[in-house]
């Protein structure tokens, strides 16, 4: 399955969340794709102020904050 990280290139907590869902990803058995928010029209107005933001291929949202715990919890309810 796939997972999008979106986010916008200088923000830090959405490399925060890239390290954090980096790690978990390979034993989640997740792909990660990163999508910049300012590069897919509409993005910028839907999650301006709340990247990073975790979105399934289902569209289940996991926004920041999050740690560990709550990825995996939210994967697994995927």
């Amino acid at each position: 399955m796939n997972i999008q990280l979106l986010g916008t290139s200088g923000c830090h907590l959405c490399d925060v969340a890239e390290k954090k869902i980096r790690l978990l990803a390979p034993e989640l058995g997740y792909t990660v794709e990163k999508i910049d928010i300012a590069n897919v029209d509409g993005l910028v107005e839907q999650y301006g102020l709340a990247i990073p933001v975790l979105r399934s291929e289902s569209g289940q949202e996991l926004f920041w904050p999050f740690d560990e715990e709550n990825i995996v919890a939210w994967s697994k309810s995927l």
